[in-house]
């Protein structure tokens, strides 16, 4: 139940997602999800944290035993592959996207602020450094989710180029103050 109503909020996001889909594909019934997540918007706050979380647990998993642009290199290839997992990579645009809600901005904040203390705690990089690769990684995940594979045009060949170890050296708080 829990990856078609992953995909079903990843299509759709909060206001737009049906329980009813959810439960009639996975041949349940909607009080029973109910019973489960006492609320639609409770389902879709737990898989948004739960795909930032991939994303953070699969980036301090890669960088185990390293520290510094090591690190981060194993950091941005294990970030590089996740975005091959389209639902997790809409579901936390989706999470972006329903921010105007409390709640949901403060799961994604939170879930935000995890990504971030990953990668700081794990590289004991500078935060101009940390704050250069999430960007980068945001970036990526809009890529990914605009299918820009298929597009052959050259501003898309471009964003499409891999992000190769050393990039982030030179970018530091003392090239940046």
């Amino acid at each position: 139940m829990l990856g078609i109503a992953a995909r079903e909020f990843a299509d759709h996001g909060l206001h737009g997602a049906s329980i009813e889909a959810v439960a009639r594909e996975a041949g349940i019934t909607q009080a029973y999800v109910f019973r489960m997540f006492k609320t639609k918007k409770a389902l879709f706050l737990e898989l948004v944290g739960a795909a930032f979380d991939r994303f953070s647990d699969g980036m301090a998993q890669a960088a185990s035993g390293a520290q510094g642009l090591s690190a981060l290199a194993l950091m941005g290839a294990q970030y590089y592959d996740s975005l091959a997992d389209r639902t997790t990579l809409l579901l936390q645009l989706q999470g972006f996207a329903a921010g105007g809600d409390s709640e949901v901005r403060d799961v994604v904040r939170t879930r935000l602020a995890r990504m971030w203390d990953t990668v700081a705690d794990a590289t004991g990089l500078d935060p101009v450094t940390v704050k250069s690769f999430l960007a980068f990684g945001m970036l990526l995940n809009n890529v990914a989710a605009l299918d820009v594979d298929e597009v052959t045009e050259p501003w898309a060949e471009g964003v499409r180029t891999r992000i190769h170890q050393g990039l982030f050296e030179h970018i530091t708080t003392q090239t940046n103050s």
